[in-house]
C-alpha cells in the first residue's frame, strides 16, 4: 500500500497496481468520497510520499517569503498562529510536490492546471489586487483576527503543526 499526499492531508491510500497508471489513478481518486479529495497527477508522474512534511528548504523559503510580503503589503499573520504555521507549510508541501506555492485553503479538480494558470499561486490575485487573503495568511490590520505579527519561526511552524 501506499499513500498519496496532497497539501498536508493524505487524500487516498492505494495498491501498487492502482498507481501504476494514470487512468486507474484518476478513476479511483475520483471514487473519493467524504474528507478525501480528488488530485491530479503530476505530468513527470506521481509524488508518493511517506508523510506529508515539506522538505526544510522549502518550508524556510516559505516562511521567509510570507513574513516578507506581509511587511510589503503591510498586513499581518492571524492572531492565532497556528493558522500561519499551517498556511506555510501547506505553501511549502505545494512547492515541493508541484513546484509552486498553490494556496492549499482550496479545492482544485487539478492542482498541476491550477498552477499553470497562477491565479492561485501564492499570493494569489484576489490578495495582490484586493488585500483577500482566502487563507487568513495576509490581514488587514481592520480584520478582527489580525494580530500585530509579520514574523513566524520554523520552531513555531514545527510545534503549531506537529499534529497534523
Amino acid at each position: 500500500m501506499a499513500c498519496l499526499m496532497a497539501g498536508a492531508g493524505m487524500v487516498g491510500v492505494f495498491t501498487s497496481s492502482q498507481l501504476s497508471s494514470r487512468s486507474a489513478f484518476a478513476s479511483q481518486s475520483n471514487a473519493l468520497s467524504g474528507a478525501c479529495a480528488p488530485v491530479s497527477v503530476a505530468p513527470r508522474g506521481l509524488a508518493v510520499r511517506a508523510a506529508g512534511e515539506p522538505s526544510e528548504k522549502s518550508l524556510e523559503l516559505m516562511r521567509k517569503f510570507s513574513e516578507q510580503y506581509a511587511r510589503k503589503s503591510d498586513t499581518f499573520f492571524c492572531v492565532d498562529k497556528g493558522v500561519t504555521a499551517v498556511v506555510v507549510k501547506g505553501l511549502a508541501e505545494h512547492k515541493d510536490t508541484l513546484g509552486a506555492p498553490l494556496c492549499p485553503c482550496r479545492h482544485y479538480d487539478d492542482k498541476v492546471a491550477e498552477v499553470q494558470q497562477g491565479f492561485w499561486n501564492c499570493p494569489c490575485v484576489p490578495m495582490r489586487e484586493r488585500k483577500e487573503c482566502h487563507c487568513m495568511l495576509f490581514l488587514t490590520p481592520d480584520n478582527d483576527f489580525a494580530g500585530k505579527e509579520q514574523k513566524i519561526s520554523l520552531e513555531e511552524i514545527s510545534e503549531l503543526t506537529k499534529n497534523f
